[in-house]
């Protein structure tokens, strides 16, 4: 009995993404199928980055396919191609970056900078080419949670090249001060800086730049909304109701502005005594997820109050990098890849598909 492509396309029915619990066929992730003879051949492509996953992924589609009547070999490969999406209407994408996530929150000490940094590591780790754009020019910190010192090239007039620290590149205006210094601007010197470092630093094909905003819904945040292509905000809290109050603020300011809300992260959400393992909720408990439901936008993931993500960011190597395959690493890639999917269930930006239109006098 010989297989065909309808059969092979049903049982394929049957696979669902892990990640976003869509069928692979409904979602349109099979390429390139084949059927020879009983030899089956096809690629997954997924539209978001998650490499720790493409083996079972891969076995998976295998075992599925050697259940039909008729196969004798299968061959599949998985992969990842993360493409551009749409921004505010108006503005163009910035050369080498595919897609800008924005990480906010409405007051300082929810632990935001922290998370940014293990969520561009974590999308990284999974397969991306990313960059991080330290946007706090009042307190720059990424510099010190990176591990990254010295001062950037300028190949180019108006140029600077991008630092790198763990595979990330970043740009930060920590990379052309003294460490100690002070940054006493008012509000129009702190945006022209922070477009200045966005558009002067030389981004090198990313898929995703993570911008670590400063707290707040001032200045700076009004400038990414309104002039810099923005795919969407990934807004960090606590549970704490304080936390909750300021943070809502800054959901409704992105949403005025048009930049959608890719969903809430939940930061410090359960602290657990490492010597007797009972948990206890510090700041409250379930506050996010019910923002959330609040709002209508979705619930990205829940971190732990630990004192080892303190250390490591502090000694230059945030978790995903000091403890890859650890279980808080695992946390931030689950996140990673949720944000990653939610970007590419937005509509995607087809502005290099049409032609330059010239009009000349004949």
């Amino acid at each position: 009995m010989s297989v065909t492509v309808e059969a092979v396309q049903a049982a394929l029915k049957n696979v669902v993404d892990p990640n976003t619990h869509i069928d692979f066929v409904a979602a349109k992730n099979i390429k390139n199928l084949k059927v020879d003879d009983g030899d089956v051949s096809l690629d997954v492509v997924l539209g978001y980055p998650a490499k720790s996953q493409f083996d079972a992924i891969r076995k998976t589609v295998i075992t599925a396919l050697r259940e039909l009547p008729g196969v004798k070999n299968v061959g599949v490969t998985v992969s990842s191609q993360i493409v551009a999406h749409v921004v505010q209407r108006g503005i163009k994408l910035l050369p080498g970056i595919k897609n800008i996530i924005a990480v906010a929150s409405g007051k300082g000490g929810v632990g935001k900078s922290t998370t940014a940094v293990n969520l561009a590591l974590a999308l990284a780790a999974e397969g991306a080419q990313v960059g991080i754009l330290d946007a706090d020019i009042y307190g720059p910190s990424q510099p010190m949670m990176l591990g990254i010192t010295g001062r950037p090239d300028s190949v180019e007039e108006n140029t600077i090249e991008p630092m790198e620290g763990h595979g990330l590149q970043a740009s930060s205006i920590g990379f052309l001060i003294e460490e100690d210094a002070p940054m006493v601007w008012r509000g129009p010197m702190v945006t022209s800086a922070l477009e200045q470092l966005l558009r002067q630093t030389r981004w090198r094909d990313l898929d995703y730049l993570i911008v670590d905003m400063p707290p707040g819904t001032g200045d700076i945040q009004l400038t990414l909304s309104q002039k810099v292509p923005v795919t969407g905000f990934v807004i960090v809290t606590t549970p704490q109701d304080i936390a909750l109050l300021d943070a809502r603020k800054g959901l409704k300011m992105f949403e005025k502005v048009g930049v959608p809300i890719i969903g809430i992260i939940e930061n410090m959400s359960t602290y657990v005594c490492p010597s007797c393992g009972h948990e206890e909720h510090v700041f409250g408990v379930g506050g996010g997820e019910k923002m959330c439901k609040e709002y209508g936008v979705e619930f990205l993931g829940a971190l732990p109050l630990n004192l080892s993500i303190r250390k490591q960011a502090d000694a230059g190597r945030p978790t995903v990098v000091a403890d890859p395959d650890g279980a808080i690493s695992n946390i931030y890639k689950a996140i990673a890849r949720q944000v990653a999917i939610k970007v590419g269930s937005l509509a995607k930006d087809m502005s290099s598909k049409f032609p330059n239109i010239v009009v000349q006098n004949t």
